[in-house]
């Protein structure tokens, strides 16, 4: 009865000890502070965990970018089964699936009429196929949203830079938007002009991007067919990118930024109090490529590292886009299947319970009776807790019911009144002392806070520490974690693949040059970025073989002092004095997608030793890092 009593005394102010709530009643709800997300954007936030599908040419060819000159024959998958990838994403409990519909080769996987580079022409269902069609009907049957990519930049398109082509892009907008039903995101990546066949001039076709496309037309072309889907990327669309493939959002990562053109420093943390609401997706692949490689397939990301991208993006506000690339078959790997049920699973009981319901909410001041404090408990994200506007460093308090032992607090403000708390802070009464959990900045749509370890607590509190305008807190919530089931990672069955475990370094412009052979894409090799004297390695294979060509892993991890090669420069021997030209050129897109590399050399040769030369970094960094090199047989 004792404790009783005084949890009814907390919840009306007046226990000893704790401060009385205002009794002042506005009559009206607070006003919006600063920039608002849309009807279509609060939609967006509510999905959170969604799935990318990279699928088409590339993945038979190998390649991460098609150049555009592929034959629709190469489409060719064995047992394409949607629903089996379908199933995939939402053991990985993902909400929805975005698919690739035409990639920068310009190859498309629905049966258009607008060019003969398209499914129909391929062997898929003797080209009666629709990969769109049958990925969008699982994807509903699986009650989950679905989205398209379709790639601004087409590498096949004769009038690819030139206006004919815009005239074509808008039809196969308009195409996509009309067929295949409420669409809850169309995706327009930012990869745009470069060297393609382009019908056969295999020229390089520059653009200014804004100017050539003019995106708001095409959003609008978009809303005019999809009221309620986000585009992404372009200034003016709803959804940006965070600033990396990396999967990891800005800390804090605020949903505003500034009404001109994306700035890469800006998009990944966001600029507090900008004018746009244009909140961050943060997407990453379950492999280090976004379309399927074999020689990927001991290079899944574990169920722990997929829990680390969660913290790195859902628990810091934004929407975690996880591409799941299908193989040659048409389905999603049995061992990715694995590491997305064993994530999935661990994230489900996670947040099966609310271990702040039973507990009763009092604060230092409350606005009136339809925002008290116990809107924070009710499960309901369209009410909240606030107070009078003149009141902005308010503290919430929770009293636990005993025994409540967690490590994950969320946290979640109304969205709709804007992002009103600039900094926090979390405490907890831990026999009988209160000590300080976390100090942030930026909750918005969610802030997820993982303890180093489980603690019982007495009682929590959330103190504003600093916001210009009241706040609006629609949720705090406790968890307790419970860790994913490890999952063997397997051996790579490629046979087209060389092991490196019996090569050697014989040289290298910088030590530990043996970390590209480890196998390990943690690992890494790094050496002052070059200047005037290329960095290189040569490699020892053990023996003489016939190799068709080499491949390259940057190193993955997000390090602002660190870059990939920009380009390569490879020569073979035999004997380690004679040495042949291999292959020279760039990297596609290797700053960004850190994606492994695989380059043919001009054509098959036996060899024994490897040299490869890097003149520059890909972007400009004080140090060339690599993680692994390989090479393949076919």
């Amino acid at each position: 009865m004792t404790d009783l009593t005084r949890r009814t005394l907390i919840a009306s102010g007046l226990a000893a000890g704790a401060t009385p709530a205002l009794a002042i009643t506005p009559a009206t709800p607070p006003k919006p502070w600063g920039a608002t997300p849309s009807k279509r954007q609060l939609a967006w936030h509510m999905r959170e965990r969604y799935a990318f599908v990279h699928f088409s040419i590339n993945t038979f060819t190998d390649r991460e970018w098609g150049y555009g000159d592929e034959s629709p024959t190469l489409f060719d998958p064995t047992d394409f089964s949607a629903d089996q990838i379908v199933a995939a994403a939402k053991a990985g409990g993902m909400t929805g699936i975005v698919l690739t519909a035409k990639h920068h080769d310009g190859f498309c996987l629905w049966p258009t009429m607008l060019t003969d580079h398209c499914i129909r022409n391929s062997p898929y269902k003797q080209g009666k196929g629709d990969i769109v069609r049958e990925m969008e009907q699982a994807t509903r049957r699986a009650g989950m949203a679905f989205g398209l990519y379709l790639s601004p930049w087409d590498r096949n398109h004769p009038e690819y830079g030139r206006p004919a082509y815009i005239d074509y892009y808008r039809k196969q907008v308009v195409e996509l938007c009309t067929r295949y039903g409420e669409l809850f995101e169309f995706w327009f990546d930012g990869a745009n002009g470069g060297d393609g066949y382009y019908g056969g001039a295999r020229e390089t076709r520059t653009i200014d991007a804004p100017k050539y496309y003019d995106w708001p037309s095409i959003i609008a072309l978009v809303h005019q067919h999809q009221p309620m889907a986000c585009t992404f990327d372009p200034l003016g669309a709803e959804i940006r990118w965070v600033g990396n493939e990396d999967g990891i959002a800005g800390d804090p990562c605020w949903p505003t930024m500034p009404d001109h053109p994306y700035v890469q420093s800006e998009g990944n943390s966001g600029v507090r109090g900008a004018p746009l609401w244009w909140p961050a997706e943060t997407n990453t692949s379950i492999r280090p490529g976004w379309f399927y490689h074999p020689d990927e397939d001991a290079k899944v990301k574990s169920p722990a590292r997929l829990i680390r991208f969660f913290d790195e993006s859902v628990a810091r506000g934004t929407n975690m886009h996880l591409n799941l690339p299908p193989d040659r078959r048409g389905r999603i790997p049995d061992h990715d299947v694995a590491v997305l049920t064993s994530f999935g699973d661990a994230i489900r009981a996670s947040f099966a319970t609310d271990l702040a319901q039973g507990a009763v909410a009092s604060a230092t001041a409350t606005r009136d009776g339809a925002s008290t404090p116990a809107k924070v408990l009710d499960g309901n994200r369209d009410t909240y807790w606030s107070t009078p506007d003149g009141v902005t460093t308010p503290t919430l308090t929770l009293d636990l019911p005993p025994d409540r032992r967690f490590d994950l607090i969320r946290i979640r403000e109304y969205l709709p009144l804007g992002v009103r708390v600039t900094r926090f802070a979390i405490e907890a009464e831990v026999a009988g002392r209160w000590q300080r959990l976390a100090e942030k900045e930026c909750i918005g749509a969610q802030r997820i806070i993982r303890l180093d370890a489980p603690i019982t607590a007495r009682r929590i509190r959330l103190v504003i520490l600093d916001a210009p305008a009241c706040p609006a807190i629609s949720e705090v919530a406790l968890f307790r974690s419970v860790a994913p089931v490890a999952v063997a990672a397997p051996r790579s069955t490629d046979a087209a693949i060389l092991s490196p475990r019996d090569w050697t370094v014989v040289a290298a412009s910088a030590p530990g040059a043996e970390a590209l052979l480890d196998g390990d894409g943690s690992s890494v090799w790094s050496q002052p970025a070059p200047a005037t004297t290329p960095a290189s390695v040569t490699l020892d294979l053990g023996k003489a073989q016939t190799v068709a060509g080499f491949s390259l892993t940057p190193w993955r991890h997000p390090d602002k002092q660190s870059a990939p090669p920009r380009g390569y420069r490879a020569e073979t021997s035999l004997d380690g004095k004679t040495w042949t030209p291999a292959a020279e050129g760039e990297f596609q897109n290797i700053a960004y997608a850190l994606a492994t590399q695989r380059i043919p050399f001009t054509a098959p040769r036996p060899m024994r030793y490897l040299r490869l030369t890097f003149a520059a970094t890909a972007v400009p960094a004080a140090k060339l890092a690599i993680a692994d090199i390989g090479a393949f047989v076919r």
